[in-house]
């Protein structure tokens, strides 16, 4: 996995950038907080045995979600080892494999919920990646998949911080479309944009001021 294109921009972050960002840095505690706060409004309404987080990094968000929903399974993948390699240490109650978005180790129909947060932007082949996710879902499972809005709020935002504290992730928005292309991306692929008849949930959904959006898709 070291030779996936993508490696190079992974390990120039550090393994616990969440863990330390979200306790040290009070932008990345409030972005953060917010995130996962809204994706746990989102889970509570889904009926899931099993979940699979699609670049999970070194698996922060998805354990706060397991706190959350503790009798669920979860697994987390990511392209960088050594991400992967923190979070099996960090979180022995969530199993962690090494493995890129567009490329998923799992059989057809294996999951009923899967998380794609702050990812899809990243991957060198975002339709092909949603493909790969929709494959993985069974027949009704649900996608929850988030990015940066990409409104002009966020636009200056992101560029102060790559210039600055986050200097580590300069050059790392491989495809910086907005949230319109996205959901032509997100037809594309084969997910449904049809509203949720039995559940509260919103297909599109906005937050930190706009500059993130919630896609809630259906396989």
């Amino acid at each position: 996995m070291r030779k996936h294109k993508l490696y190079s921009i992974w390990s120039a972050v550090p393994v616990t950038y969440y863990q330390k960002g979200v306790k040290g840095n009070l932008f990345q505690r409030v972005w953060h907080t917010q995130k996962i706060n809204l994706a746990t409004r989102i889970i509570k309404d889904i009926k899931f045995k099993n979940c699979l987080d699609v670049g999970c990094a070194s698996g922060y968000m998805l354990n706060q979600i397991q706190k959350a929903f503790p009798e669920k399974k979860y697994i987390g993948v990511d392209v960088y080892d050594k991400a992967i390699k923190f979070a099996q240490k960090s979180y022995p109650e969530i199993s962690f494999k090494i493995a890129a978005a567009d490329k998923l180790p799992f059989k057809d129909n294996s999951f009923d919920l899967s998380l794609c947060y702050e990812t899809i932007e990243h991957v060198e082949d975002p339709e092909g990646c949603l493909k790969e996710i929709k494959r993985v879902l069974k027949k009704g499972g649900v996608l929850i998949l988030a990015m940066d809005s990409g409104n002009w709020m966020f636009r200056i935002v992101w560029f102060i911080w790559e210039k600055t504290t986050g200097k580590v992730w300069d050059g790392a928005h491989l495809h910086p479309f907005n949230h319109h292309e996205l959901e032509q991306i997100i037809l594309k692929s084969g997910f449904k944009m049809n509203k949720f008849s039995d559940s509260p949930i919103k297909q599109k959904l906005f937050s930190h001021h706009g500059m993130e959006v919630v896609f809630v898709l259906k396989k």
